[in-house]
């Protein structure tokens, strides 16, 4: 039978997939996290389909089916989306169209219609860091008018680096705030502190943000901010430039 490679953002909420498809006779690859070098692996020896869950995380699985739409090897390798809320699953279709959607229930189907059909005409959309190329800093961060923003160890230039922002947004030192910047100077301190950052993701769209490069003295950088953050609960959905000297990962409570 078919090759499936599937993504989905919670090992035990994955079972029920991973048991259908092996039952259907399919070889089922999954990994609980992405990591940007499976695109390249995928690139190498495409699946025969992606099945990709949008109950959680919808954003990032939306993001991975336009990448792969990027390239030439995985372009035409059908992409089923299973579940997800309908205004999640109708954002998706209107940049995904000739992709399939369908309820867990009907997955079977879905994947034997996918194998069934051309992709001759596959849509490329526009990918993720051109589309945010024209965005403002406050709009790549989701800071929109009347917002309230927790800033945590900012450099003292923090209002230069997020630049113009909308209307009546408030800055404040508590954390109820409905925007969190935390800004990592090192490893070490992250380290320490994370354990209680961590829970400002439940209220909060929690951004650590970091000096591009890596220092060596520190190991900062992104990856090591994501093991660190990975390690205690969360999960990475989107990362952004804020100017020429700072980047941004944002993070959520891992359910």
């Amino acid at each position: 039978m078919a090759r499936i490679r599937l993504l989905h953002w919670n090992a035990s909420e994955a079972g029920k997939y991973l048991s259908a498809l092996a039952a259907a006779g399919h070889r089922v690859e999954y990994d609980e996290r992405f990591e940007p070098r499976r695109l390249r692996e995928w690139r190498a020896q495409p699946p025969d389909v992606f099945v990709i869950d949008l109950s959680r995380l919808p954003a990032q699985g939306r993001e991975i089916a336009i990448a792969l739409r990027q390239w030439p090897a995985t372009r035409r390798v059908p992409v089923v989306f299973c579940d997800g809320a309908a205004e999640k699953v109708e954002k998706t279709r209107a940049v995904l169209g000739d992709a399939l959607y369908c309820e867990f229930s009907k997955l079977r189907n879905s994947i034997r219609k996918a194998l069934a059909e051309s992709c001759a005409e596959a849509t490329v959309p526009t990918p993720m860091m051109k589309r945010y190329a024209a965005r403002t800093t406050a709009q790549k961060l989701g800071i929109a008018a009347g917002s309230t923003v927790a800033v945590i160890d900012p450099p003292r230039d923090y209002l230069a680096v997020l630049g113009d922002l909308p209307a009546g947004v408030q800055f404040t030192e508590d954390r109820a705030a409905s925007v969190t910047l935390c800004f990592v100077h090192d490893l070490p301190s992250l380290q320490d502190r994370m354990s209680d950052l961590r829970r400002l993701g439940r209220t909060s769209k929690l951004w650590f943000c970091w000096r591009k490069g890596k220092t060596a003295a520190s190991g900062l950088s992104g990856n090591s901010i994501r093991a660190t953050a990975v390690a205690l609960g969360l999960v990475d959905y989107k990362i952004c430039s804020l100017n020429a000297v700072w980047s941004g990962m944002l993070f959520a409570i891992k359910y």
